[in-house]
């Protein structure tokens, strides 16, 4: 009788004690998100806030005085040469774009279907790294020889009589600006894609080419629409890059060409860090709104 009193005062006693490892349990995923949260929450979120709060601040040519003024936003929105540079900044993203999809995507589709061995691949696909050791800088400024009047280009073009004089617009030009881009982040653009053209099921080509379909239609109607998720991935990459140059632009083009980025850097060296401030927030919204509408067409998660 002794016993069958004490079962329900021992149930009720067990009761707290799982309740309570039911909340601990519950509490493990936020303690192990809580150093990635506190890394992004110093290292990516505090700078945009400082960036945001120092946008509405007042300037002149010696100091900055806090203050919550919009006329920083209302120079950038209202002047025609910030539209121009933002115009010239999209032009630029959406030409790189589409060249280093073109390029990308062939580079791509050679190394995961035309290459047999997987050890080949992974040499091949290193090949393609070797130049990424160096810096950008580098690498942009190792056009300049190439493409000069005197360069490398030139001097064979007119030796082997293709042309009379050397050609002007290789170098310090809107095309010098867009074949250093290409050449810089191409790499950007194979990386995903490759990834993606990796996990195809070989099955499925061969069920294609099974039922009838030629090469082109195998490509167009299985290979590209599930290599979109890697072709998302490579563009977020290139257009946010692009977008963030400034040195590429102004070394190649020979200060004759401008971009949002080369923008500010000029702000900043004439001590306008609020107007520079109120730039890079423009810009930061301008380059979310593409990422969300490449979100919007294309689902990555499938490639996560």
């Amino acid at each position: 009788m002794t016993v069958a009193l004490d079962q329900p005062a021992a149930m009720t006693a067990a009761k707290p004690t799982r309740r309570r490892r039911l909340s601990i349990g519950a509490m493990v995923p936020y303690l192990q998100a809580a150093p990635l949260a506190l890394i992004l929450g110093a290292f990516l979120l505090l700078p945009i806030l400082m960036i945001t709060v120092v946008s509405f601040w007042d300037y002149d040519f010696a100091a900055m005085y806090p203050d919550f003024l919009t006329t920083n936003y209302a120079d950038t929105l209202g002047s025609w040469v910030t539209w121009k540079t933002y115009l010239n900044t999209l032009k630029y993203a959406a030409i790189v774009w589409a060249l280093t999809l073109f390029v990308g995507f062939w580079v791509a589709y050679f190394l995961a279907f035309h290459i047999r061995t997987t050890a080949m691949q992974m040499v091949l696909f290193l090949v393609c790294t070797v130049p990424f050791l160096t810096s950008n800088i580098i690498r942009m400024i190792s056009w300049i020889p190439v493409l000069g009047r005197n360069g490398l280009v030139n001097t064979t073009l007119v030796q082997i009589g293709l042309i009379p004089k050397p050609i002007e617009w290789l170098l310090y030009s809107e095309f010098a600006v867009v074949l250093a881009m290409v050449h810089l982040y191409t790499l950007f653009m194979v990386t995903p894609i490759f990834n993606t053209l990796m996990r195809i099921d070989k099955s499925l080509i061969e069920a294609a080419r099974d039922a009838g379909a030629s090469g082109w239609q195998v490509l167009w109607n299985v290979i590209i629409p599930l290599a979109k998720p890697g072709m998302a991935i490579g563009t977020i990459f290139v257009v946010t890059l692009v977008m963030a140059d400034f040195s590429t632009v102004q070394v190649m083009s020979g200060g004759q060409s401008a971009s949002v980025a080369l923008m500010m850097k000029n702000q900043m060296s004439l001590l306008q860090y609020p107007a520079a401030a109120a730039n890079a927030v423009v810009l930061l919204v301008l380059v979310l709104l593409m990422v969300a509408g490449i979100l919007r067409i294309v689902d990555i998660r499938k490639e996560l």
